[in-house]
């Protein structure tokens, strides 16, 4: 007989600075499948700010990526265990963001990017978070196939989103191009999609315009 039970646990994040509660905006940043938030968030270095502040949790189950010794990957869930994963993730990500919220006197925009696996983990998330996201990114992935449309609606009403593909990125079919497709159709939003001339990795000049656009 299956049972559940619920613990405190720890989770670790990294941020761009230590935050001075007067930034302008926040930049959460979802990592992919096998990599580890210290090094994901060092990606957006040279977009550092005292008024934006980047910060990066990490996906609470790990691996070795090869073999049993060596590199550690984090991940955002597996197949099994995967609604019991998706709600820790939630929680997760609600505690962070909300942790951080509660000293800013001035609200700052909240602008999120979810990276490969990260990308389904993010939209999850922001369509159930009770705040406002400003901007989402999805790059190298895209919109969870379960999304709930009808809270992904009401959510995102306001939201700028953008899709960004690298255009040699071997982790992307072309079915999974046609099923984002269509859930975009779904949404019925705006979503600009963008390329560059690479695979399946962050690119600094794509970064540049989604960033610096959300000054």
């Amino acid at each position: 007989m299956k049972h559940s039970i619920r613990f405190e646990y720890e989770s670790h994040f990294f941020l761009s600075h230590e935050p001075t509660f007067k930034e302008k905006e926040i930049w959460l940043v979802v990592h992919g499948y096998g990599q580890l938030a210290e090094f994901f968030v060092r990606k957006f270095k040279s977009f550092y700010s005292p008024e934006r502040l980047f910060i990066a949790p990490e996906g609470t189950n790990y691996n070795y990526l090869e073999g049993f010794q060596g590199r550690v990957g984090a991940n955002w869930m597996t197949k099994h265990e995967r609604e019991t994963a998706i709600a820790n993730n939630h929680r997760l990500l609600d505690k962070l963001i909300g942790s951080f919220m509660e000293h800013y006197e001035e609200k700052p925009k909240v602008h999120v990017l979810g990276f490969s696996q990260g990308a389904a983990t993010a939209t999850r998330w922001a369509s159930n978070w009770s705040g406002k996201i400003d901007t989402l990114v999805l790059w190298s992935g895209g919109f969870a196939l379960d999304l709930n449309i009808e809270a992904a609606n009401e959510a995102f009403a306001e939201t700028e989103m953008f899709l960004v593909l690298g255009e040699k990125d071997d982790l992307i079919t072309s079915e999974s191009i046609q099923k984002q497709e269509e859930l975009i159709r779904n949404l019925g939003k705006q979503v600009e999609r963008l390329t560059f001339d690479g695979g399946h990795e962050l690119d600094t000049e794509v970064l540049d315009k989604i960033i610096n656009a959300n000054k």
